[in-house]
């Protein structure tokens, strides 16, 4: 069966570790490979790797670190039906959303490739008599990115691009779930001409992770993943002397207010509750809604269209399935455990999505679209995230009261509010306590050149990711204040006709 290995020092690294995962397709529930849990020693291998180049390529000009990253850009649009396919494969969501994760990442790519203007730091003439003073952002060293299932092609590059750019080298460790396409970028990095051991990428579990989380030569650590993980993640790496974000869980609501455009509406929590599946950090999972007959209303349309929807592979001849399968038979598992409880609890089940069975993928991890309405905030369903295709009503008789309801809870990752009402909006995204807001947009997701990040017990540390705040967390600032004594001017020069920019 064949073995998805290491990427360490420019090549495929074959492990000697006799412990192995084994990878899925969601889609059929048969095991496709294994990946290897590599060792402490193998994850020292590669630290040590990324270690020697650093010095290199942080001398490196950022000019021709934009250079390998405009070149990486032109490989992933070249090779995008392939790293579709791969993520489709392996996670199971649906290939125009597989298209569209690595779309995303790639224009984390396109912001990286300005690091020329974005590395500039500052100068001040004249501080003093004769005294100038500039400072230099400079590269940290050796970066690890911990990165989940749920977007194997994205979060990676919501990291590393920028990390390379600033002139940092970098180790990833992707999810054990679908970690294939780790291996491809390193290749396509490669491929664009970065030197060896500046790119690495280590597979396993918590044995490697441990390792990256303390080796003294690891200078920073950027995690997305679940809260009690992130908080295990922040609080070893901060103990060890490293610069840490972790980006936890999200419980994202909306608040729909009577007078939002119903049809609107619908249509966007529709993507944004079900879409991938609902695995992602940024899905809608409960709607506020303002008194009973927006609540009614709401669950009409959403009903139809649920009922319209098409769940399946996510590569198929024909027309393409809406959503796909969860990532594994655990998952499924775990997911109708929460619809159960939500029962249990007194929710009203309105649409149940446990007993769905798609011809011709009978063992595939299908989960169908789920819906309940007379959700209460005692209740499991509410409290926590379910990371799947599950959608809560919450009822409120007003604004203040949805909105308080909101920012009591222990996640503030993303949020929105549909209206059609100006000053509800902005009030809004001035009081909600989430790091991220959306007005009639579901999915509040900055573009590349802003940063992502939430509030409370969804992120550890001070900086989000990407945009400029990820610069700032992959550099540190030295500030430089000169004076220079007067001195016999050369009158002898060697000339030279070669511009200063190509040595």
């Amino acid at each position: 069966m064949e073995t998805v290995q290491n990427f360490i020092d420019g090549h495929i690294s074959e492990s000697h570790s006799q412990r192995f995962a084994p990878v899925f397709n969601p889609a059929t529930g048969e095991q496709t490979r294994q990946v290897v849990m590599s060792s402490a020693a193998e994850t020292a291998e590669a630290i040590a790797a990324a270690h020697i180049a650093f010095p290199a390529w942080a001398k490196t000009s950022p000019l021709k670190r934009a250079r390998v990253m405009f070149r990486f850009k032109a490989l992933l649009e070249a090779n995008m039906d392939k790293l579709a396919r791969i993520i489709s494969n392996e996670h199971g969501k649906v290939y125009s959303d597989a298209v569209g994760e690595v779309t995303r990442g790639l224009e984390v790519v396109e912001f990286a490739c300005g690091i020329p203007h974005l590395q500039k730091g500052e100068h001040s003439a004249n501080v003093g008599g004769g005294v100038d003073s500039h400072s230099l952002m400079q590269p940290l060293g050796v970066c690890v990115g911990i990165t989940p299932f749920n977007f194997p092609a994205m979060v990676p590059m919501w990291m590393f691009p920028i990390a390379l750019a600033t002139g940092n080298t970098f180790i990833l460790k992707p999810s054990e779930k679908d970690p294939s396409l780790g291996l491809v970028l390193a290749e396509l990095l490669q491929e664009a001409g970065l030197p060896d051991g500046v790119f690495n990428v280590v597979n396993g579990d918590k044995e490697a992770v441990d390792v990256l989380l303390t080796d003294s030569r690891v200078q920073a650590v950027s995690f997305v993943g679940s809260t009690p993980i992130a908080e295990y993640i922040y609080t070893t790496a901060s103990a060890h002397g490293k610069r840490c974000q972790a980006l936890g869980g999200a419980k994202n609501h909306c608040i729909l207010m009577p007078d939002a455009d119903l049809d609107m509406a619908s249509n966007a929590i529709m993507g944004a509750a079900y879409g991938a599946a609902g695995e992602r950090c940024m899905a809608l999972s409960v709607v506020v809604a303002v008194g009973d007959e927006t609540a009614e209303s709401i669950i009409a349309k959403l009903s139809e269209q649920i009922g319209a929807m098409n769940v399946g592979p996510g590569i198929v001849d024909g027309r393409e399935n809406d959503m796909g399968p969860v990532i594994s038979a655990a998952h499924k598992a775990k997911i109708c455990d929460y619809i159960q409880s939500g029962q249990d609890q007194g929710a009203s089940l309105l649409i149940d999505g446990r007993d769905i069975r798609i011809d011709g993928h009978e063992k595939g991890y299908f989960v169908g679209p789920t819906l309940f309405d007379n959700v209460l905030p005692e209740m499991t369903i509410y409290q926590e995230e379910i990371f799947g295709p599950v959608l809560s009503i919450v009822r409120v008789p007003d604004y203040q009261t949805g909105l308080e309801l909101i920012n009591r809870h222990e996640y503030g990752n993303g949020t929105a509010i549909f209206t059609r009402d100006g000053e509800t909006a902005r009030q809004f995204s001035e009081d909600v306590l989430a790091g991220m807001v959306g007005i009639n947009v579901p999915i509040p997701v900055p573009m590349a050149f802003h940063s992502f990040g939430g509030w409370k017990r969804s992120v550890f540390g001070p900086l989000n990711v990407h945009g400029n705040d990820g610069v700032r967390f992959y550099t540190r600032m030295k500030t430089v204040t000169s004076r220079w004594p007067a001195s016999i001017r050369l009158e002898q020069h060697t000339s030279s006709f070669v511009m200063p920019t190509m040595d």
